[in-house]
């Protein structure tokens, strides 16, 4: 699907015009759901997840039959400072292992039946470094959130977003702060396994990216200090809520962009909910900012959209039990 802005000021005028539910799926799930052959509540979670899905995709008694994981992949000008424990070539290695079906996620998107699309976004020109610049353009932000627009299958009926790029755990720790407050100490953490001396360098970034720019406004902190492949997943999820298509959130980095959204819209996040709660410091922070509760917990810290894949499955269980069970009309079970 063409993205239909070619500016950051169109991208804004987006959001005030995102659907919002269907009302009467929702009622019908909601019904549905009252009826089913088991106690009420007894499903827990399972039950909410249902209804909400059922609204967003307009049908009552759905299924999830086609799942897309999307990874965007993106290099970071600030690794200049030492913020990684790996250096930058490793992102297009990556890529290439993406692309030969050999990563985690290669298996998680098979094990949930999900297809999985990989999108590298000029890693031979990395972002600026935000210390010392704005890490894009206006130009070059407003072209990764095309790239995650038109990356989104209009026939999926869920969206995972993932990511790879060295260095983007403290990308992401500068969003969030310039997003939600706080400073470096705050929001970054090891990221890929720093040890202390780089957990100060990443630190000390932050800070000097949150000095050196004025992010009070969201899109002017993506453009700053956000990366292509966080901007990217910025554009997929939204282009997602255009087509009623709901999302689950990934880690610490995919919820920095989510935060984007969330600190445009009150409303933009209303077709998302977090697949995991990673091992990295601030996610859970991060969560509680945005108001998602994770629906897993393993000690993940992956990235890749990991997590998020491993959640189709618990939101597949969900849908699958509301859409076949039967009602105790069906099962001639007595209800009372």
């Amino acid at each position: 699907m063409q993205a239909p802005f070619t500016t950051l000021a169109e991208f804004r005028d987006l959001l005030t015009q995102m659907p919002a539910p269907d009302a009467d799926a929702t009622a019908g799930a909601t019904d549905r759901n009252s009826q089913l052959t088991k106690p009420p509540g007894a499903l827990g979670r399972l039950e909410h997840l249902a209804v909400w899905y059922a609204g967003w995709r307009a049908d009552p008694r759905p299924r999830v039959a086609a799942p897309q994981v999307v990874i965007f992949a993106g290099n970071h000008g600030v690794c200049a400072q030492g913020v990684s424990a790996f250096p930058a070539e490793v992102t297009a290695q990556m890529v290439a292992n993406f692309e030969h079906g050999g990563a985690a996620i290669n298996q998680l998107s098979k094990s949930a039946g999900a297809q999985m699309d990989v999108h590298a976004l000029s890693l031979d020109t990395p972002t600026a470094d935000f210390t010392q610049a704005p890490a894009m353009t206006e130009a070059e932000v407003v072209s990764a959130l095309q790239t995650g627009w038109e990356a989104v299958d209009p026939q999926a009926d869920l969206l995972v977003t993932g990511e790879m790029g060295i260095g983007n755990t403290t990308v992401a720790a500068a969003l969030a702060a310039a997003l939600f407050g706080g400073t470096g100490a705050d929001w970054a953490g090891r990221g890929t396994g720093v040890d202390d001396a780089g957990l100060a360098r990443k630190i000390a970034a932050v800070d000097a990216g949150l000095a050196l720019h004025d992010v009070a406004d969201p899109l002017s902190a993506l453009r700053c200090l956000g990366g292509r492949e966080i901007a990217a997943m910025v554009g997929a999820m939204a282009a997602a809520r255009v087509l009623r298509i709901p999302v689950i959130l990934d880690g610490f980095i995919c919820s920095a962009a989510a935060g984007v959204l969330h600190r445009l819209h009150p409303d933009a996040l209303d077709h998302m909910v977090a697949g995991h709660l990673s091992v990295e410091g601030a996610h859970q922070r991060l969560l509680d900012a945005l108001g998602k509760e994770p629906l897993l917990s393993l000690g993940l810290r992956l990235g890749e959209g990991s997590g998020a894949a491993l959640a189709i499955s618990i939101l597949k269980a969900a849908v699958d039990c509301h859409s076949g069970m039967a009602t105790f009309s069906e099962a001639g079970v007595s209800d009372t």
